[in-house]
């Protein structure tokens, strides 16, 4: 088995006899007697967003999302984690992962999510975990084996500014592409509508 510690975006596996569960790093330091500064060695650790003052440590799959309190705990490892501007983060951000996803999930049989950040040009004050430019998920809804809908989102990820702009697929790979500076993004492996 192989361990991951989730943390940020320099999530890797650091010894591979550990079990398979994430887990946060207190954890992970109590049960195999390591150091943070070995866990730093290759990932984000948390004092790494001691300094980040306005930043939050957003979850890429959010908490309220899971089904059950061994998942909810699994999203508060920290590669599920961006550094998140507060305004965004506990402003519309919020608003669309506990309302709209809700909203539009309604019908929905089963519910298949990504989600990611565009990489920015800054860091968190440790300089070890950047800052993305960008927040944005996209979902496919499935009723029985069809595909009902499929829909994005994407926000700014600057301090000051709490705005979530929903968009058909489309409309978010095109957005990515254009973000990412390649040629195509393809989610879902064509799997899902596009409008």
């Amino acid at each position: 088995m192989w361990k991951i510690i989730m943390s940020g975006s320099r999530g890797r596996l650091i010894n591979q006899t550990y079990h398979k569960y994430m887990e946060e790093e207190n954890s992970v330091i109590g049960e195999y007697n390591i150091t943070s500064q070995q866990i730093g060695e290759s990932q984000a650790i948390v004092k790494d967003y001691s300094d980040a003052v306005g930043l939050d440590r957003g979850h890429l799959s959010p908490c309220g999302h899971q089904i059950d309190e061994e998942y909810k705990n699994s999203t508060f490892t920290l590669t599920n984690i961006v550094p998140q501007y507060s305004t965004l983060n506990q402003g519309a951000w919020q608003e669309y992962e506990n309302n709209t996803m809700r909203q539009k999930t309604k019908d929905c049989v089963k519910t298949y999510v990504i989600t990611g950040a565009v990489p920015g040009n800054t860091t968190v004050p440790s300089g070890r975990v950047n800052v993305p430019t960008y927040i944005w998920s996209a979902a496919c809804c499935l009723k029985g084996n069809k595909d009902l809908n499929a829909w994005g989102a994407i926000a700014e990820n600057k301090r000051n500014v709490n705005v979530v702009t929903n968009l058909n697929l489309r409309k978010l790979e095109e957005s990515l592409a254009k973000h990412y500076r390649v040629m195509v993004v393809t989610l879902f492996k064509d799997a899902c509508r596009r409008q």
